[in-house]
């Protein structure tokens, strides 16, 4: 299936998943324009490729090179490759499972650039570090659950998600729009749905081959204490 994105736009904005341990050590970078995502055919929706083709643009035009540091890791793009791949097979919708990853794409630009421009008080900045704690417990769950046999529930990775959207709605309220609040609300209603979650992690399933993919590469980025 053809995913699309065209990265030839002339508003550049810079996609950082960070934490310092905050970020998937995705450090995205990629062109928008008018705040959307033009469509152009591509064989495979491939996150790394898309931010390939934005560093060679991007370094030579941002004003600010602190903020256009380009990097992106295999493993943190495989995880975003296998989290469309999951959610475009679970709704059976292309245009929604692009929608959802492009708006967590929206959300994480903003907030990236946000934290890397110091942008938080003290109040929002304890919320991040709150927030990066449950990031990193939402990650043990999510390899734990996989690794264990019969540890699985549905509720508790569906809790703790929905946690880590309540304190990113906390954390920009101050900063950012309502649509921005919207998007935040998109990604996690459908990561945090309890039937998605245990499509999912069924054993007999057919997501079994993407989410050993993701707890991997979840598993990777936490041994090497980027998450």
């Amino acid at each position: 299936c053809a995913a699309y994105i065209d990265l030839r736009a002339n508003i550049l904005s810079t996609l950082y998943i960070v934490c310092d341990n905050f970020s998937f050590h995705l450090i995205f970078t990629m062109e928008s324009s008018a705040d959307e995502f033009k469509e152009v055919a591509t064989e495979i929706f491939n996150s790394k490729s898309l931010a390939v083709q934005a560093q060679k643009k991007i370094l030579g035009k941002m004003a600010s090179k602190s903020i256009a540091i380009a990097l992106i890791d295999d493993t943190s793009s495989d995880v975003l490759d296998e989290l469309y791949k999951t959610t475009k097979e679970y709704t059976q919708n292309k245009k929604e499972a692009e929608k959802i990853v492009k708006d967590l794409i929206k959300v994480v630009i903003k907030l990236g650039v946000l934290y890397r421009n110091n942008q938080f008080n003290k109040d929002e900045t304890e919320l991040v570090e709150k927030f990066k704690k449950k990031v990193h417990q939402l990650a043990m769950t999510v390899v734990s659950f996989h690794q264990v046999d019969f540890t699985f529930d549905r509720n508790v990775l569906s809790n703790l998600l929905n946690e880590c959207r309540d304190l990113l709605h906390q954390i920009i309220n101050q900063h950012l729009t309502v649509k921005s609040h919207g998007r935040i609300n998109n990604v996690f209603n459908h990561f945090s749905n309890c039937e998605f979650l245990a499509a999912l992690y069924n054993p007999f399933g057919s997501y079994k081959a993407s989410l050993q993919k993701i707890c991997n590469g979840v598993n990777k980025m936490l041994d090497d204490k980027n998450i």
